[in-house]
């Protein structure tokens, strides 16, 4: 990038004539030039003279110059801005002693940000003055902070500080609690390298802020970053505990922490900070939908970081805030309730929505009330029919207990301390990582029943996670209680759907062409999956599948696949078909097999042969270039066993070929646990992770043992707690979200 056209006139670019009195001089003016170019600089490098010891050459670049020396493997790598940029002033020192410009490169490699200048090192300490209020964006101690890029592209939150008093907040902790935060988070750092913390400090260097966020919450996001709710609930409702969460919620419909924090205020530069903060850990990757509280200072946080994000506010929130805001009501309140809720949640249009609130405004005499004013306001964050084009994955619901936020109630109340919250906090990590392993390991190995002859029923069967077919379940079996009734006909047609469950009418449109549809219920909308109404339409109009549009991956079995799934549904379900079939021959061969310890042999042998030519063909040109030896290691010990067996006639086999036996019960172990070697030796160790890993994504299905209804082999009784161990693992050690690419 040539920065020529951004540098101001007052300091001109540097030139072969330019002489210096001496080469901090120089350094000096190199600043200045990058201060207003937008980028950080560096002192490159700098030689002395032998014979003098006077300084006669010195280079300074952009901070960005070069490239990044550290390991790969470094146990607790530090960020590094570096990315190859040649940027940078040669200087060098004539014998009169004067310096001058010897090479001037000022092309970069990257984007230059002149507006955010100040926050490099380089230029902090050059407006004294401003530095101030700028370093308490962001005060962050090597000791217990993991440092941030050198470039962030923010603006100065110097401009939410409003008043004075802002500036001394601290959190207010017990003796000792600070010291015990820290040691949790040096302890899970330890544990994990990718875990994420950085503390805010105030100008008495007092904390402040603290956010962190574990190895596991990183690899989520990459998976559900579409809804995240920010949970102030805790702080808000004078926890003892000044908490607050980023909730988001994976394909189970299950709560995953996403990051924590304890704060000391409700500013907008407190909300400012930490939105920032957590968007930095998230690799700067916003969620496409943000729920919240109806809240100003977090309105204008999210407004100022998270511009491409849509800001929506939790229906819980403004329905509980309805009996403390609205008190004048009395002993009208269950009046007001009732035509409320039919505003809210049966109006179907924008116009109706108006012409409801307005009537109910008038009918209790609401017009002078603050609150509600706000509430009309920002309608478009909260009023269900403003909400056509956002999915929110089950978050945002009407009342606190049904709410994901929720994970953490039956841990945290509200006088439990900081101390027993962190010792809280590793229990609450391996629940989280033990529920969603079990969930895993039930999608791959069990299957749910059809309840009817539904083709959308059995179209979802094999996709959908069981938590979410059991709901949609529910709504195909509900389509037998719908009755519809065209009310106009063109390129959208309307329906008008009688649910008799609910004795309750709703409006569907139905664009044929486009494969459009769309309920006033709003359900694919709150919840992610297509309601009875819309089903019984579809049914009706001659389509017997879901549309692609409306099955959200999230919500299936490959969701943290990095390829999606599209139209391939049937690959899918024909591949989860073969796997479960497999699996039952499987228990068949092994009930067979185990009755003597000839047919035992016989089956083995034929499994390892089988394995070998499924690997061979799935990896042709992998195994053509290196071949697995100790696959084949397998394959020769069980012929050998298998032919010492039929030569001598049933005789009891010698026990030395209890090794084979071993070496391929320790193989399955291996391919079950990901290829984690086991302790028992080389002999014992049989690489196939290659072999299992397939090319689409859906790995799970290759990491699983042959079990099928609950029915499992003698022999794979110890394989399956190892795979469940490994997988629910408390502290899971989670690929870098910078890194998912190359997973």
């Amino acid at each position: 990038m040539d920065s020529s056209a951004i540098v101001g006139s007052s300091i001109s670019e540097p030139h072969h004539d330019m002489e210096f009195e001496s080469h901090e001089a120089a350094y000096t003016f190199y600043k200045e030039y990058a201060k207003s170019a937008g980028f950080g600089t560096a002192k490159l490098s700098s030689r002395r003279s032998r014979a003098s010891k006077e300084f006669i050459d010195a280079k300074f670049s952009c901070i960005r110059y070069g490239n990044k020396q550290q390991s790969d493997d470094a146990i607790n790598p530090r960020p590094s801005p570096k990315i190859g940029c040649k940027a940078s002033m040669h200087v060098k020192r004539r014998q009169d002693g004067k310096w001058y410009v010897y090479s001037f490169v000022k092309e970069h490699n990257h984007e230059l940000l002149p507006a955010q200048a100040h926050f490099f090192r380089s230029h902090r300490s050059s407006d004294p003055l401003g530095n101030d209020v700028r370093m308490r964006r962001r005060k962050t101690s090597n000791a217990v902070s993991k440092l941030f890029s050198a470039y962030q592209n923010v603006d100065c939150l110097e401009n939410f500080v409003k008043h004075q008093h802002d500036k001394g907040r601290s959190l207010v902790l017990e003796a000792g609690h600070a010291q015990l935060l820290l040691e949790l988070f040096m302890h899970m750092q330890e544990e994990n390298p990718k875990f994420f913390y950085a503390v805010d400090l105030n100008e008495e260097h007092r904390l402040r802020n603290v956010f962190w966020v574990d190895a596991k919450g990183l690899e989520d996001f990459t998976y559900f970053s579409d809804v995240v709710s920010f949970d102030t609930t805790y702080f808000t409702s004078k926890y003892k505990i000044p908490l607050v969460l980023f909730v988001g919620v994976n394909h189970h419909i299950q709560p995953t922490l996403l990051g924590c924090a304890l704060i000391a205020d409700e500013t907008i530069f407190t909300y400012a900070w930490l939105l920032q903060t957590w968007l930095i850990a998230m690799g700067e990757r916003a969620p496409q939908v943000l729920l919240t509280d109806q809240n100003d200072a977090i309105k204008a946080a999210v407004a100022t970081f998270l511009p491409g994000t849509r800001h929506c506010f939790c229906l819980w929130h403004i329905l509980e805030k309805i009996p403390k805001q609205l008190q004048i009501l009395g002993a009208w309140h269950d009046s007001f309730m009732e035509k409320f809720n039919k505003c809210i949640y049966r109006s179907w249009t924008e116009e109706q929505f108006e012409k409801r609130w307005w009537k109910l405004v008038d009918s209790f005499s609401l017009g002078d009330v603050e609150w509600v004013r706000s509430l009309y306001d920002d309608r478009t964050c909260w009023v269900p029919t403003f909400m056509k084009d956002i999915s929110f994955a089950g978050l945002s619901t009407s009342s606190r207990s049904e709410s994901l936020n929720s994970l953490l109630d039956n841990y945290i109340h509200v006088d439990s301390s900081l101390r027993e919250f962190i010792e809280q906090y590793r229990v609450i990590l391996e629940d989280r990582h033990e529920e969603e392993a079990k969930a895993n390991f039930d999608a791959w190995h069990e299957t749910p029943d059809l309840k009817s002859p539904s083709p959308f029923e059995k179209q979802m069967l094999l996709v959908y996670t069981h938590e979410i077919f059991r709901k949609f379940q529910v709504e195909v079996l509900g389509a037998a209680a719908c009755h519809l009734k065209k009310e106009s006909d063109g390129v959208t047609t309307t329906y008008t759907v009688k649910d008799f469950e609910n004795s309750q009418n709703y409006l569907v449109e139905w664009n044929t062409s486009a494969s459009d549809i769309c309920c006033s219920c709003r359900l694919f909308e709150y919840k992610g999956y297509l309601c009875r109404h819309a089903i019984v339409v579809l049914q009706m109009s001659g389509v017997f599948s879901i549309p692609p549009k409306y099955i959200l991956q999230r919500w299936t079995n490959a969701a943290m696949s990095r390829h999606p799934i599209g139209e391939k549904l049937e690959v899918v379900q024909s591949k989860v078909r073969r796997f479960n079939d497999l699996c039952r021959r499987a228990i068949i061969l092994g009930e067979e097999g185990s009755l003597s310890p000839e047919s035992y042999y016989m089956a083995l042998g034929a499994i390892s042969e089988a394995l070998k030519q499924c690997v061979n063909l799935n990896n042709p040109v992998e195994n053509g270039m290196r071949p697995d030896a100790s696959c084949t290691h397998v394959v020769c010990n069980v012929e050998e066993e298998y032919q010492s067996i039929i030569t001598s006639n049933h005789k009891v086999p010698d026990p030395k070929l209890n090794m084979g036996k071993k070496a391929v019960r320790t193989g399955v172990a291996c391919r079950n646990q990901g290829g984690v070697e086991n302790s028992g030796g080389d002999k014992g160790k049989v690489s196939l992770v290659e072999a299992g890993s397939g090319k689409d994504g859906f790995q799970h299905m290759e990491l699983t043992d042959p079990r099928s209804q609950g029915v499992m082999p003698m022999q794979f009784h110890n394989v399956v707690p190892a795979l469940f161990h490994n997988v629910s693992a408390p502290f899971h050690t989670a690929p870098s979200p910078h890194m998912h690419e190359n997973r």
